[in-house]
């Protein structure tokens, strides 16, 4: 299975929220790319996390966003 733009636009998504601290959710706002509206929506629908504009992260939420951060390093550009 190859990457989407739509799968990419949820794990770049993903990546805004801080998986150390739990407390801290995201708003998408209604002025945002549709791309990342919809990116949000699917993130809601797969359970992940909890509101359709953002959240929190649910615990499936927090194992993607671990899995998509460890996906991240090992595609990072050195510096």
């Amino acid at each position: 299975m190859r990457f989407t733009q739509s799968s990419l636009e949820q794990m770049n998504l993903l990546l805004q929220f801080q998986i150390a601290t739990s407390g801290n959710g995201i708003k998408v706002h209604s002025t945002s790319r549709p791309e990342v509206i919809s990116a949000c929506q699917s993130l809601f629908d797969k359970g992940l996390i909890s509101q359709r504009d953002g959240g929190y992260l649910t615990d499936s939420g927090i194992e993607a966003l671990d899995h998509t951060q460890l996906l991240s390093g090992l595609f990072a550009e050195p510096a």
